[in-house]
């Protein structure tokens, strides 16, 4: 039998389910559209994150965030020193 490997590349929506992630879909979801970034800039910011060294299983590793949460909130900013997105 194969053992699902997880790809340290991925976001989390990319790794399966689990309540990690129902629980962030949740907040996602309860964030107010004022305080969401609109649909362009939210896939903009998470295509930056797929290709950036610092993506972890889902998180920013240089501050441990859940990067598809952080890139959904309007006013956040890439935490890495380059400053990304």
């Amino acid at each position: 039998m194969h053992e699902k490997r997880i790809c340290r590349k991925c976001l989390l929506e990319e790794i399966g389910e689990t309540e990690l992630i129902k629980s962030l879909e949740e907040l996602k979801a309860a964030m107010p559209e004022e305080d969401r970034a609109d649909s362009a800039e939210y896939a903009r910011r998470l295509a930056i994150c797929r290709e950036c060294e610092a993506l972890n299983d889902g998180t920013c590793a240089k501050c441990g965030c859940y990067v598809e949460f952080r890139a959904l909130k309007k006013r956040m900013y890439c935490p890495h020193e380059e400053r990304k997105w």
